[in-house]
């Protein structure tokens, strides 16, 4: 979704999420530079998750575990985070320049009767992502399926991840076609064998990776290339 369908760099919208977090975690008690910390040190667990357990129980371990003494608290703290991203976060929105496309090209591509997944890194709750689609004209209920933290037991670019997806749908990966704007984490579904597609206007590549050989093109680009699609 974010630098896909969500017009955005990473940077502006970290600032931009963080400063509203941490505001949010101050009105509840907890100390703002500590709280920020174990937001990454729970982060990171999630990208190493062994699939034992969902992302949200291996995220709030390790964010008690690291911020130590709020076992009793923690599910209150979980519970208003819910909250945060139901209201205060909607602020993030500052940052992207709304844009009508996405919505355009998800309503083209269901009504031609294809199978609409949102294959968004499950870092947050699907209040995150479900406030996030609303910035660009679109709701949970646009997608067959969405991951988010509480649904997801991996994260990009772990296979596991795109092996759920697949399972869950029960379909093969040469039925699939992964978007995405992230080289390491969107183009590796290619290794379980879906067709891929770059989308370059906020690329991502930090790894520096060859990625020359993936289909690629702006989302507009991919609009268009959709609307060429047979109908089901």
């Amino acid at each position: 979704m974010d630098g896909t369908l969500l017009p955005m760099t990473q940077d502006a919208f970290i600032e931009a999420y963080f400063k509203e977090l941490t505001e949010k975690f101050v009105s509840i008690g907890l100390e703002a530079k500590k709280s920020v910390q174990a937001v990454w040190a729970g982060t990171k667990a999630m990208m190493k998750n062994d699939g034992s357990i969902c992302n949200s129980s291996r995220f709030w371990s390790e964010f008690s575990s690291f911020y130590g003494g709020i076992e009793d608290r923690l599910a209150d703290i979980e519970a208003e985070t819910d909250l945060f991203y139901v209201n205060e976060f909607n602020r993030v929105k500052r940052i992207i320049t709304p844009t009508d496309l996405p919505a355009k090209l998800i309503a083209n591509l269901t009504g031609k009767g294809y199978t609409v997944v949102l294959a968004t890194n499950p870092f947050f709750p699907p209040q995150a992502v479900a406030s996030r689609l609303s910035w660009i004209g679109l709701t949970l209920e646009d997608f067959k399926l969405h991951t988010d933290y509480r649904n997801a037991r991996f994260c990009k670019p772990n296979p596991g991840y795109y092996q759920d997806i697949l399972t869950a749908l029960k379909v093969d990966p040469w039925q699939c076609l992964m978007v995405g704007n992230t080289v390491a984490e969107d183009m590796c579904a290619a290794e379980l064998g879906c067709d891929t597609y770059l989308v370059t206007d906020y690329l991502e590549n930090p790894e520096g990776d060859d990625y020359s050989m993936y289909e690629q093109g702006t989302l507009a680009d991919f609009a268009a290339r959709a609307e060429q699609l047979p109908q089901l």
